[in-house]
C-alpha cells in the first residue's frame, strides 16, 4: 500500500499537489516486477478533487517503465493515455525510492 506525496518535481522540498495513493504487489516469477494499481490524487490549484488512474505492470528494475492511465475523475474524466515512471533515487537499505512519473493524458 502506499500514500505518499506528489509533488511538482524530484527533489523532497518540491510543492506538493496531491498524493500517490495504491498498491503494488509481486506479480513476476523470477525477477522482481509489480502490478501497480495507482491513483494520483490531487490536491491543490484547478485540479483539486481530480484524480488520474494508473493500472499496469512495474519492472522497477527497468530504465523505464511505461504504464497505461485507465481513467480519472474530475478533470480527468474519461482520460486515457499512459505514464512514464523513472527511479531517480533509491536507498536499498530503507527501500525507500522517489519515482519521477511523466503523464500524457488526453480527456474531456
Amino acid at each position: 500500500m502506499m500514500d505518499d506525496p506528489l509533488t511538482t518535481d524530484v527533489p523532497k522540498n518540491s510543492t506538493v499537489v496531491g498524493h500517490a495513493q495504491g498498491i503494488y504487489a509481486g506479480a513476476v516469477q523470477g525477477e522482481i516486477g509489480y502490478l501497480m494499481v495507482l491513483n494520483f490524487a490531487f490536491r491543490t490549484g484547478k485540479y483539486n478533487g481530480s484524480t488520474i488512474a494508473v493500472l499496469g505492470r512495474n519492472m522497477p528494475y527497468s530504465k523505464v517503465r511505461e504504464m497505461p492511465v485507465v481513467g480519472g475523475s474530475g478533470m480527468f474524466r474519461f482520460a486515457s493515455g499512459y505514464v512514464e515512471a523513472r527511479t531517480k533515487l533509491f536507498d536499498f537499505k530503507s527501500g525507500v525510492a522517489t519515482v519521477e512519473y511523466n503523464c500524457y493524458v488526453f480527456h474531456y
